[in-house]
Order: C-alpha cells, then sequence, then structure tokens
C-alpha cells in the first residue's frame, strides 16, 4: 500500500446533515433533540481538535427548508468556524449533484462520519451514497434522530439495516477522530 494511499484512508471527516431550524419545528417533535444536538456538538469538538474536516450539510426545496428563509438555517445550537464547509443540497444523497466528494477527496478524506437528520431519509440516503462511492462510513448511533411517532423504532431499524450494508455504527462516545475512529 502506498503511502498517499494510507494517508488517505486514515483522513476522517464529520458529515452534520440538515440540522436546520424547522425540522425541530414540526407537530411531532425530534427524538431526544437536546441529546441529538449535545452529541453532534461533541462529535464537532472532537473533530476540530483533531484537525478533521467538517461539513455541514443544508438541504432546501420549493416547499419545506426553503433556501434563505429562518427555517433553512442551521439550528442556533451548531456554531459553524469559518473553517468548516457549507453544503448545500436539494437530493437525499449529500453526494448527489453537490460539491462534497471533491471537498473530501481534496482533504484525502477516506472515512465519513455521518450525524443530523431525519433517520430514514437524508441520513440513510447519504450513508449509502458514501459507501457506494468507497468511503468508509460511520454512522453515529446516537447521533442521528427524525420527528417519527416512533423515532425510537426507526432509528433502532436503520441502525441495524446500515451495519448489515458494511457500515460501521458507533455511539458519540465511541468516536476518536485522533485514533483514526
Amino acid at each position: 500500500m502506498s503511502h498517499d494511499l494510507e494517508k488517505k484512508q486514515s483522513q476522517a471527516a464529520l458529515l452534520v446533515i440538515d440540522v436546520q431550524r424547522e425540522l425541530f419545528t414540526k407537530s411531532i417533535p425530534i427524538y431526544r433533540a437536546e441529546t441529538l444536538l449535545r452529541n453532534i456538538n461533541t462529535l464537532v469538538e472532537r473533530a476540530h481538535q483533531a484537525g478533521a474536516l467538517v461539513f455541514y450539510i443544508q438541504h432546501s426545496s420549493k416547499k419545506i427548508l426553503v433556501k434563505g428563509t429562518d427555517g433553512w438555517q442551521l439550528h442556533p445550537d451548531l456554531q459553524p468556524l469559518a473553517t468548516d464547509r457549507i453544503i448545500h443540497k436539494h437530493h437525499s444523497n449529500a453526494f448527489k449533484d453537490t460539491s462534497l466528494a471533491e471537498g473530501l477527496n481534496a482533504g484525502n478524506v477516506g472515512t465519513v462520519v455521518v450525524a443530523g437528520l431525519v433517520t430514514h431519509g437524508c441520513v440513510k440516503a447519504t450513508c449509502l451514497g458514501a459507501k457506494e462511492l468507497g468511503y468508509r462510513v460511520v454512522l453515529v448511533e446516537d447521533g442521528h434522530s427524525s420527528y417519527h411517532k416512533q423515532a425510537d423504532k426507526v432509528i433502532e431499524e436503520w441502525n441495524a439495516k446500515l451495519s448489515k450494508e458494511s457500515i460501521e455504527v458507533k455511539s458519540t462516545q465511541e468516536i476518536d477522530f485522533v485514533a483514526g475512529l
């Protein structure tokens, strides 16, 4: 294995998907919203301390999460640094029609750590999209959620299904960007 390939495989990036204000105002609340936000901020802090790239993904469409509106903005508990990257998307898979893969490749990233909203939508689609592109994918089992009536079951179900797709599922506590995860 070449040194460059080893280096690429050792670099990790955090993807924070669609943690936007409007999703926290639905009639069914985000399941364990406070814990979710705390875990994501813990992951962001660890990524920054390790010098790992952090990408904030923002979804927009014509009906919900309309670009530029208050609801489209990132949740106020998230405070991206100037060095973090913001990716705007229109599809569930954050890689489709965006510059995400180019940003990851420019940073020699081989592993993506995925957290955010919503479990059975954009989180699932981005995990599968990353896997399809050849990235090592780590889904943070307590770092994604939904506003589904049975969100606890949906989260458990997709953690299990995605782990069968060779996606690693780890808790926030287990994620260590310095140690290579």
